[in-house]
């Protein structure tokens, strides 16, 4: 749902720049309006590269490694196949595509002549994909959690693997398609002045994903709304300790609250920036609000997988051979807050 930030600079700025570039040795890419820029340790001498970039490459790179290592750890674990784990190793190869594109960017930034279009294109593409996949990831997961408290009884009948997989082959079909849009024409590298705070996406595209963004938080808070009213009402009923009852519910709100907060606080002030703004703003702007939304693919990791005692327990297997006797050998349902 994003790409990385770049301003527009007019046709005898670009002439500028490379003239420049090849007395200088500046990369022939696009420069960055009114942002610092600090000497780079690179193999090319005298190319200047911007802080923001490298912090958005550094956080790409943890996002990878995050991921990779929840992928692994589901693929090697014949037991976790359960449609919880399917959508949840789902969330994580978006993630994981999302660091790797931030670590592309990067590289064809500032390695790679970006003046060339299908460069642009294609690392914007995949930008867009992950990201999307990443959100509507989030979003199912949270729908699949309503489900199996809702129809706690027929759950496990009704939400076979079968559907999962048709539910995230839906998403990445989706989110595929958002991701070649530029590619196919949807772009502003004819009209500079249709260009939204990250070229080279148009405003109204933009636009469009940040209010599709709001309607998928909207209905995420709507959902753990719910299961706040349905947890309660469960715990109600089957409870005998008042006490107990309370303790749970309490760190089941808190824990969705916590959730929901670390959601919307990573992706909402880059949502409603693009909506307002367009590529004449300041471009520190754009970085300072884009930073956050990547930083959500290194929260859900820790959220939806490394919290997961079931995942856990692998975890443990794989580094030590052993499981902690203080780990709950409950198995984890999808109704676990």
């Amino acid at each position: 749902m994003l790409a990385t930030p770049v301003p527009q600079i007019s046709r005898e700025e670009q002439t500028s720049v490379r003239s420049l570039a090849s007395l200088d040795g500046f990369p022939l890419n696009i420069v960055l309006k009114g942002s610092p820029v600090v000497p780079a340790t690179t193999a090319v001498a005298g190319q200047e590269v911007s802080p923001w970039d490298i912090a958005l490459c550094v956080t790409g790179t943890l996002i990878s490694c995050e991921n990779a290592l929840v992928i692994a750890v589901l693929f090697y674990t014949p037991t976790l196949r359960a449609p919880m784990f399917i959508l949840i190793g789902s969330l994580a190869v978006a993630d994981l595509l999302a660091g790797l594109g931030l670590i592309l960017n990067f590289v064809f930034t500032y390695l790679v002549d970006s003046s060339v279009e299908f460069v642009t294109l294609m690392s914007v593409g995949l930008l867009i994909s992950a990201f999307s996949a990443s959100v509507l990831n989030i979003l199912a997961i949270t729908v699949d959690r309503y489900l199996s408290l809702y129809n706690a009884l027929t759950y496990h009948t009704e939400r076979t693997v079968t559907f999962t997989y048709v539910m995230v082959v839906f998403i990445w079909v989706s989110c595929l398609t958002l991701g070649l849009l530029p590619t196919l024409g949807w772009n502003c590298l004819r009209d500079e002045s249709t260009c939204s705070i990250c070229r080279p996406v148009t405003k109204n595209n933009a636009v469009a994903l940040a209010v599709t963004f709001l309607l998928v938080f909207a209905l995420m808070m709507q959902l753990y709304l719910q299961i706040c009213k349905i947890a309660f009402r469960h715990a109600q009923q089957i409870a005998v300790q008042h006490q107990f009852v309370a303790i749970s519910t309490t760190k089941g709100v808190s824990t969705l609250s916590a959730i929901l907060c670390a959601f919307g606080l990573c992706w909402l002030p880059f949502a409603m920036y693009s909506i307002v703004a367009d590529s004449s703003y300041p471009v520190i702007y754009t970085y300072a609000t884009v930073l956050p939304a990547t930083c959500c693919s290194v929260i859900n990791p820790i959220i939806y997988a490394f919290r997961n005692p079931d995942i856990q327990k692998s975890l443990w297997m794989a580094c030590c051979g052993c499981v902690p006797s203080n780990l709950s050998l409950r198995p984890r349902t999808s109704s676990d807050v």
